[in-house]
C-alpha cells in the first residue's frame, strides 16, 4: 500500500427501497425466504442471534467494515442508520477481540434500529440481551477492540459467504439471517407468498399422517434411482 487509508469512508446516500416491500417481509420464515431465493441467501451458520428468544426482524441494510480489532466503522454506520434500519457489519471474521458490547447495542437500541449482525464477534452477553436489539454475531469474547480504523460505510461488504450492499432488506429468526438484495425484492415477495401457500399444504399433509412427499416418493421409483 503506497499510502494509509483514511481512517474512515463514508457512502452516505443509498436508494431505499419502498417501505410497503419492507413490511411484506415482517414475520417471514427465514426457511421460507430462502425458498424463493432458490435455496440460498442465509449468511454462515455460525452468525447466530445472542438471544434467541429476541431474535425476529426485518429491516434495510446499512453496511459497514470495520478492520479487525477496531470497531470505528460501526459508529460512522449508526450516524448514517434510520430508526428500523438493520447494521450489517463485516469484521474478517475476527475472532480475538470483540466488535461491540452492550452499550454500543443500547444505543442502537435507543435510536430505534431493528437489529446489528456481524461476522465478528460481541461481548456483555447478559448486557446486549437486556438492552433488547436483537445482535446477531460469531462468537462472545470479552477482548475490547480499538477505534483507529481504518473502515468504510455505505460500501458495498461480505458476511457470511453473502455479498450485502446499503439498501438490501435483511430478515432474521433464531435460525439465522438472510439478505434480499433490492432488485430482486418484488419478484421475491411474490415467490415468497408461493412457498408460504405450499408450506401450508405440506403441513396440512404431515398432520394428516403423510410418510413420503410424492415428489420423493416419484424419484425413488424412478429409474434415476439404481438398487442392487
Amino acid at each position: 500500500m503506497l499510502d494509509d487509508p483514511p481512517l474512515l469512508t463514508i457512502k452516505a446516500g443509498f436508494t431505499r427501497p419502498d417501505p410497503a416491500h419492507v413490511a411484506a417481509l415482517k414475520g417471514a420464515q427465514t426457511s421460507h425466504l430462502v425458498d424463493a431465493l432458490d435455496g440460498r441467501g442465509a449468511l454462515d451458520w455460525t452468525i447466530k442471534p445472542c438471544d434467541p428468544a429476541n431474535a425476529s426482524f426485518v429491516g434495510v441494510a446499512v453496511t459497514c467494515h470495520a478492520y479487525p480489532a477496531d470497531n470505528l466503522a460501526l459508529f460512522g454506520a449508526m450516524e448514517i442508520a434510520q430508526p428500523g434500519d438493520v447494521i450489517m457489519c463485516a469484521n474478517d471474521s475476527y475472532r480475538l477481540t470483540a466488535l461491540v458490547g452492550d452499550l454500543v447495542a443500547g444505543m442502537m437500541k435507543n435510536a430505534g434500529l431493528a437489529a446489528l449482525v456481524t461476522d465478528g464477534l460481541a461481548r456483555d452477553r447478559a448486557g446486549i440481551v437486556a438492552a433488547g436489539l436483537p445482535l446477531f454475531c460469531a462468537g462472545i469474547v470479552p477482548n475490547s477492540p480499538a477505534k483507529n480504523g481504518p473502515g468504510s460505510v455505505g460500501l458495498p461488504v461480505t458476511i457470511g459467504g453473502v455479498p450485502v450492499s446499503s439498501g438490501d432488506v435483511i430478515v432474521g429468526d433464531p435460525d439465522g439471517v438472510v439478505v434480499v438484495p433490492q432488485a430482486i425484492l418484488e419478484a421475491t415477495i411474490r415467490r415468497l407468498r408461493d412457498v408460504q401457500a405450499a408450506e401450508l399444504k405440506a403441513e396440512a399433509m404431515v398432520k394428516a399422517g403423510a410418510k413420503m412427499t410424492a415428489s420423493a416418493a416419484a424419484l425413488l421409483k424412478s429409474p434415476r434411482v439404481l438398487r442392487l
